[in-house]
Order: C-alpha cells, then structure tokens, then sequence
C-alpha cells in the first residue's frame, strides 16, 4: 500500500490536525521490557538524517517506522525499542526536525521531517536553549523525544508571533493556553 503524506499543514483545521494526531498509531513502546541491549549502530544527524553503519537511510517509510519506535531517557540517551530489544541511537542535536508551522485556532500545530503532526501546547511545549547569537528552538515530541525547529520553520513561527503583537510581549507566543518564549 503506497504511502499518502498528510495534506498541507496551512490547509487544516485544528479539529483536522487533532484527527490527524489521533489517528497515528504508535507502537506501546512505554510498555515493553526488553531484557536484551545493545547498540543499533544509527545516528541520528543534526540535519535530521537517519544513518546505518554510516550511510544514510533512504528508504523514509523505514525512518517513520524507525521514529516510532524511538524514546529518550532522563539521561538524554536515545534508544530504539522493540518488545525483544532495547538499541542505543546516537543523536546530534535532536530526533526530529519540525518542518512547517501554522496556526491553527488557538494553537500551534507543527509538521515533522517524519510527516507526523504535533500541537504545541502544555503537553508538548516548546524550549528555547542557545543563546541571543544561535537561538534554537525545540519542541517536545513524544517519550522525551523532542524536534528542533529548523530555520524556514523559525521563520515562519515568527510571522505568525510579529502579527499577534508578540514583539510588544518581549517575544513570547501562546497554544493551547500556555505562553511560550522565542528568543533565549
């Protein structure tokens, strides 16, 4: 069955995306126990490029399989989970990359290199890290998994906070009723 990406973020309702979320059903990774470990030999690259043994993975239905199955732990390690095995993943800066962004009602609703959508919000917040010379913006995904907001995304994010007045707020912006900072 070939795969169908999901339609232009700009073009749906909030009610549209929330279906979206609702519909994506992730393997019930918190319930598993593998008792085996080990390394998977990925990486995870800042760019948001999966890679095996140091080449890339081209096929993106495996790397959307792949994120499924992905959750970080409290000491920033990542792993790759499956009910038999528990494999370590190497990862630059972050798993995902958001790669579009619009307003959607009262929220943030926001597109990853992987075609999933996530609505920023007090269950997946944005953080600002770096500093006012490299700002970088991250929002928390799934399983302390977070995405990073690439540059076009940034942008776009800024459109939208420059036409609610968010300069005049000290740059800060708001979905799903929580207040969130753009700048470090």
């Amino acid at each position: 069955m070939p795969y169908e990406p999901p339609p232009y973020l700009a073009s749906l309702t909030l009610a549209e995306i929330a279906e979206l979320v609702a519909q994506r059903k992730l393997p019930p990774v918190e319930g598993w126990a593998p008792q085996k470990q080990g390394d998977s030999f990925m990486r995870i690259a800042a760019d948001g490029t999966w890679y095996h043994e140091g080449s890339p993975i081209r096929r993106e239905a495996m790397v959307r399989a792949f994120a499924g199955l992905l959750k970080r732990e409290a000491d920033g390690q990542h792993w790759l989970v499956t009910p038999f095995e528990k494999l370590t993943i190497a990862v630059e800066d972050a798993a995902f990359i958001a790669v579009d962004c619009a307003r959607a009602g009262d929220a943030l609703a926001f597109r990853l290199n992987t075609d999933d959508f996530v609505i920023a919000g007090p269950e997946h917040p944005l953080r600002v890290a770096g500093d006012a010379e490299n700002p970088a913006l991250y929002l928390d995904v799934r399983r302390g998994c977070e995405a990073r907001i690439n540059r076009s995304t940034w942008a776009q994010l800024a459109e939208i906070a420059l036409a609610e007045g968010a300069e005049a707020k000290g740059w800060h912006i708001a979905s799903q009723g929580t207040d969130f900072a753009l700048l470090p």
